[in-house]
């Protein structure tokens, strides 16, 4: 719980967010922001909800483990999904846990006609395989329409969102880096 300072800042850092978009994002001080993110204050359930919604993340990311058991095989009965508040895609978490892990393995559905309404940029590498259906990726705005079995890997710097157009679900296997749930 003492390093959710730690982690706000840096996950603010990956998206290459100034603390005065992340305050603008927030409606939080850009003041208490600095604040927070030195340590220097505390922060309420309340605020840390309006940064994890900004930042792109479930809030539960704040509160895991920091040094996890080491846990190489993730059976199928074990397998949790979870949404974001930002989106309306299911994930689940695929990775084994251990320390210094790099990779982010999800499983991600994309309800039909789910169309993401910004683009993202960050720190790391995206890579995605179509397991069912079909999804469009833009990338700088340039369009990539991806079948079952297209795979698509670029550097998250670029900016990126993408769409299911089908009126089925589709389903993409993620590999991320950095970790970010």
């Amino acid at each position: 719980m003492d390093e959710i300072h730690i982690k706000i800042k840096s996950l603010r850092q990956e998206r290459n967010l100034t603390l005065k978009e992340l305050s603008e994002q927030t409606g939080l001080s850009l003041s208490f922001l600095s604040q927070i993110e030195r340590g220097a204050s505390s922060l309420s359930i309340t605020s840390l909800k309006k940064i994890s919604d900004a930042l792109g993340i479930h809030i539960n990311y704040f509160f895991m483990e920091e040094n996890p058991q080491q846990n190489y095989v993730v059976r199928a009965n074990e397998h949790h999904s979870f949404t974001t508040s930002s989106g309306s895609q299911e994930y689940t978490r695929l990775t084994g846990t251990f320390n210094n892990r790099k990779l982010e393995p999800l499983k991600v559905v994309l309800p039909p006609h789910m169309h993401e309404q910004h683009s993202f940029s960050h720190n790391g590498e995206e890579f995605y395989y179509v397991l069912k259906g079909e999804v469009i990726f833009y990338l700088n705005e340039q369009k990539f329409h991806l079948f079952e079995g297209d795979t698509i890997h670029y550097p998250s710097s670029l900016n990126h969102q993408w769409e299911n157009p089908l009126s089925t679900e589709s389903i993409v296997l993620s590999i991320v880096t950095p970790i970010i749930f």
